[in-house]
């Protein structure tokens, strides 16, 4: 078990580390840098800084209090969320709540009492009960869709399916009868669809997934030029620093998009890296789950360790071009506050319940998890 945990800590290190030498890269070239090259360099340390805060007293702290209070933590992202609306759009979203020229996204607070409520809920219930329709379906996913529902209308439909990805794979684990998932994956999808097609905007993105190549100059620019920064450095790269697409070219090229900046200036092998930090990341958050304590513990490590490698997956696919584009960070390499304390403070989550964890009792407890009885459909 140690080793796992060391491996956890390592690939996020390697993360953090690149993500930091890569915005000192990009950061001076981004319009909004104001003429000071180690503007976003500085900020995100100063993000770094309260990162660690959080990663350590959550590292300290038993983690059982996320059981404890869900429902204040559930009620402040509610709050929040809605407090978004009295804050004026920024690209046609209603994400950030801006105080004294600092801004932060109310739904990284949302994904936090999401998987904090999911994991109470199904650890305080026996499996008999949560593979009824309405204990193990219909209540969750209720309360589960205020947030979502309020993260839907911001407009934020990458952060709203990744909440509902890791809720699916989340329940799966807890028993949810797996017909039951198939409705939730079918209605989700449907939803999703109905959405980007009533909005132009999502209808325009959606299109030019379709065919970058006619709408390169439009709607699927970002895409495309990001495709140029991938090509552009192929094996060994152009050198750091040497890259050409962040200067204007590739928009967000700091943030969401980082990735292919990776690859333009570092090449295959360092975009090769950081998909193995995520999978060696996953890997030994799950196990970490497969060890915890009790019920709770192996829920809430594992829909956090899900919720994590599903979102590093959905940006990569959008910077790669397999997914239609959709604004979502990249964890602990992408510029953003908001994300990367919450990126932070789920590390330091996971850290306290391997801490807490009994290896002699992880054939008598925690193998419960992953060894679900398959339901029948």
């Amino acid at each position: 078990m140690r080793k796992t945990v060391i491996g956890f800590v390592l690939s996020i290190v390697i993360m953090l580390v690149l993500g930091i030498v890569m915005l000192f890269s990009t950061g001076a070239f981004a319009t909004d840098a104001h003429g000071n090259p180690f503007y976003f360099v500085q900020r995100q340390a100063m993000w770094f800084s309260i990162g660690v805060v959080a990663c350590i007293v959550a590292a300290c702290t038993d983690y059982h209090l996320w059981q404890t209070y869900w429902k204040w933590i559930f009620g402040a992202a509610v709050v929040l969320l809605a407090a978004c609306f009295l804050f004026p759009e920024i690209n046609g979203s209603h994400r950030w709540i801006k105080i004294a020229g600092f801004s932060f996204q109310p739904s990284e607070i949302g994904k936090v009492a999401a998987v904090a409520f999911l994991a109470t809920w199904f650890a305080e219930r026996p499996a008999k009960t949560t593979r009824g329709f309405l204990e193990g379906f219909v209540y969750p996913l209720a309360i589960i869709g205020i947030l979502m529902a309020l993260i839907a209308c911001e407009v934020d439909l990458g952060t709203t399916a990744l909440i509902g990805a890791t809720a699916t794979a989340t329940m799966f684990v807890a028993g949810t009868r797996l017909a039951h998932l198939m409705l939730l994956v079918g209605g989700g999808l449907g939803g999703l669809a109905f959405i980007a097609i009533s909005m132009p905007q999502r209808l325009s993105r959606l299109t030019a997934f379709m065919d970058l190549e006619l709408h390169k100059s439009g709607s699927g620019y970002q895409q495309y030029e990001a495709l140029i920064a991938l090509a552009s450095g192929g094996f060994w790269g152009l050198g750091l620093g040497n890259g050409r697409q962040k200067m204007q070219y590739l928009p967000f090229a700091h943030t969401d998009f980082i990735f292919p900046m990776i690859g333009e200036e570092l090449g295959l092998v360092f975009t090769l890296m950081v998909v193995f930090c995520y999978i060696a990341m996953i890997i030994c958050g799950i196990s970490i789950a497969m060890n915890a304590r009790d019920r709770f513990g192996a829920l809430f490590s594992f829909a956090l360790v899900v919720m994590m490698g599903i979102q590093a997956a959905l940006n990569i696919g959008v910077t790669t071009a397999l997914l239609p584009n959709k604004g979502i960070a990249l964890p602990f390499i992408s510029y953003g506050g908001s994300s990367l304390l919450f990126s932070m403070l789920a590390a330091g989550i996971l850290i306290n319940i391997y801490r807490q964890g009994d290896s002699e009792h992880t054939v008598k407890t925690a193998v419960r998890i992953p060894t679900r009885v398959t339901p029948r459909i």
